[in-house]
């Protein structure tokens, strides 16, 4: 791909990262034949604003950030028929590793500079009377959702260690809640109500800063994994937080997998329904006995991916 590039770089990601990896990422660019414009977003709001205008006009927009802003600028540029790319410069960079994308950021824009096209797909998640929100890599309901507000309020921990330091802290203060995940009872989602941890809806194997939470997923197979942890001792949940960064918690008697186009869930207490590392703002929190729809989007946005070999 030579562009042109128009890169949205949201100021805060990383601790400030995504500024400081700004002028390696538009040398790596300049150097690769690459033209590109750069402009830093105020707020989510703003980003998808400026990412709709470039994709409209035939530019590849490139989120420069963390999953947040990569997740949500996905939808943003698929509704806008555009091709997108990701210099990863937050703390979990889960998107560009499901992509292939390496971690640093000059050399993933080289990669996007002498990359290809592909197609993936891509999540629909919302609730009654609200619109529906596109996001890209995963769902989640439960420790890791409520982990993930945690982890957006640090300031003194960096990198991905945020996440499991932040999943302890809010298993401290867990209690039970009761899931249902509709349908349910085949391929391998529970039936009826359980008590659980976690749900996770994911389109891809990462989150939470390359925990590979769903082993099985790819992003471009058109269907979704579903992932769910019944509750127990809270000795079964570490084991589980032992084993997800390689993918060996689906082992645990207390993990349950399956694969679904649609489901809906339901929680019978309020809490926060997340994806890509930010909390929904139609469910923020989901109140409780009120149904998420979540949905695959398949082939839904273009993305530039390291070229094959």
């Amino acid at each position: 791909m030579s562009g042109p590039f128009f890169l949205v770089v949201n100021p805060a990601a990383g601790g400030g990262r995504a500024l400081r990896v700004l002028p390696a990422v538009t040398a790596a660019l300049g150097e690769a034949g690459a033209a590109c414009q750069v402009s830093r977003s105020a707020s989510l709001d703003h980003a998808r604003e400026l990412a709709d205008s470039a994709a409209r006009r035939g530019d590849v927009v490139v989120a420069v950030g963390g999953d947040g802003m990569a997740g949500a600028l996905a939808g943003t540029v698929a509704g806008a028929d555009g091709t997108y790319g990701i210099i990863p410069a937050g703390r979990g960079n889960d998107f560009a590793r499901a992509l292939g994308l390496p971690g640093d950021p000059a050399a993933a824009a080289r990669a996007l500079a002498g990359g290809q096209v592909k197609t993936i797909d891509l999540i629909g998640a919302g609730i009654p009377g609200q619109p529906e929100a596109i996001v890209a890599l995963s769902v989640y309901l439960g420790v890791p959702s409520i982990a993930g507000e945690i982890a957006n309020r640090s300031r003194l921990l960096r990198g991905p260690v945020v996440y499991p330091v932040a999943a302890l802290r809010a298993l401290a203060r867990w209690t039970p809640a009761t899931f249902r995940v509709e349908p349910g009872g085949q391929d391998g989602i529970p039936g009826g109500d359980f008590a659980a941890y976690a749900v996770v809806i994911a389109n891809c194997a990462y989150f939470g800063g390359g925990m590979k939470v769903a082993p099985a997923a790819e992003i471009d197979d058109g269907i979704l994994d579903v992932i769910t942890m019944r509750h127990g001792p809270r000795l079964a949940f570490l084991r589980a937080l032992a084993k997800v960064k390689d993918g060996t918690h689906v082992t645990l008697p207390q993990i349950s997998l399956g694969t679904a186009a649609e489901v809906t869930i339901t929680v019978d207490r309020s809490m926060p329904a997340a994806a890509d590392g930010e909390t929904l703002a139609a469910a923020a929190p989901l109140p409780a006995g009120t149904p998420l729809r979540v949905r695959a989007l398949p082939r839904a946005l273009r993305v530039i991916t390291p070229a094959r070999p």
